[in-house]
């Protein structure tokens, strides 16, 4: 036999069996069809027996084909992740850190100066979107997630719990009428969360129920824009304290009534489990935990 391995040619095979298409698999190769299809011609020529039979769908593998490929296919990802265990050696060490916009800029992005002068080795790169990652698809390597801590298939670490606090401009406080408990907040607009569920919940945790206002005003679908809202004078916000410490530490925002709302949600660390061993890894997840005990 002969001993050169026509390594293209299996892997247009592997791809096309995985995909049950020519140009599905063309373009996870990067090439043409043709040149996919005629590496498949050659494989089939070289060995004497048909791989692929045409449907009305794409291809299909014949009984010859389906007995080999999910080794060969085992045998590509191997060699992949060999390569990317390779490019780690050399590479510098970079974490991929995947968060919701309003936690990057109100929580995460401040402090990672401190996380810099602790580990310079260690590069940090944050990626800020309010979607699910897939951890492999994406290459991330840790994700902050606000949810109840179940997320499949990953590990998931508790790393803060925030209360919701209604917050104001000083200025629209000032000249509104008094706050003295939660049903006096209705005189008032309330600015809304996207889904209008955080004011209902708040006045419901406090014993204010059925009234329609509750639900009135303009929605954000991101923390942030809801706290520059506020800040604007546009209305009340209910936020995550993490959120507002800054802005009313600055006086950009105050207190309207010292009623936290703590709820079942909380922010979670996650990770695929074959990468909690690494340390650049372990170092920033204990250093989140040490940042979230300090507040």
């Amino acid at each position: 036999m002969n001993p050169v391995l026509p390594l293209l040619a299996l892997r247009a095979f592997a791809e096309t069996g995985r995909h049950g298409s020519v140009k599905r698999a063309a373009e996870a190769m990067g090439v043409t069809s043709g040149a996919v299809s005629q590496q498949i011609r050659q494989l089939e020529e070289r060995v004497g027996v048909t791989l692929f039979t045409r449907t009305r769908y794409g291809v299909q593998l014949t009984e010859a084909g389906a007995k080999v490929h999910p080794a060969l296919l085992r045998a590509f990802e191997q060699i992949g992740s060999s390569l990317e265990a390779l490019e780690a050696i050399s590479a510098r060490q970079t974490l991929t850190v995947s968060t919701v916009p309003s936690f990057a800029a109100s929580w995460l992005v401040p402090r990672l100066g401190r996380f810099n002068r602790e580990h310079p080795g260690i590069e940090i790169r944050v990626e800020a979107t309010p979607g699910l990652v897939d951890h492999r698809r994406d290459r991330v390597d840790i994700a902050i997630r606000h949810g109840l801590g179940s997320y499949p298939g990953l590990i998931s670490e508790h790393l803060m719990a925030p209360v919701f606090l209604p917050v104001a401009s000083p200025a629209l406080l000032a000249e509104g009428p008094p706050i003295r408990e939660p049903a006096d907040c209705l005189a008032y607009p309330l600015l809304q969360d996207s889904d209008r569920a955080d004011w209902p919940l708040w006045f419901k945790a406090l014993c204010v129920t059925d009234d329609p206002r509750a639900e009135r005003g303009p929605s954000f679908d991101d923390d942030f824009l809801l706290i520059r809202a506020a800040e604007a004078g546009q209305g009340l916000a209910l936020v995550r304290d993490i959120y507002a410490r800054q802005e009313i530490a600055a006086g950009r925002l105050a207190l309207a009534l010292d009623q936290p709302w703590p709820t079942a949600f909380a922010y979670y660390v996650v990770t695929l489990p074959d990468a909690a061993g690494r340390q650049p890894l372990a170092a920033f997840i204990d250093w989140l935990k040490r940042e979230a005990s300090g507040g």
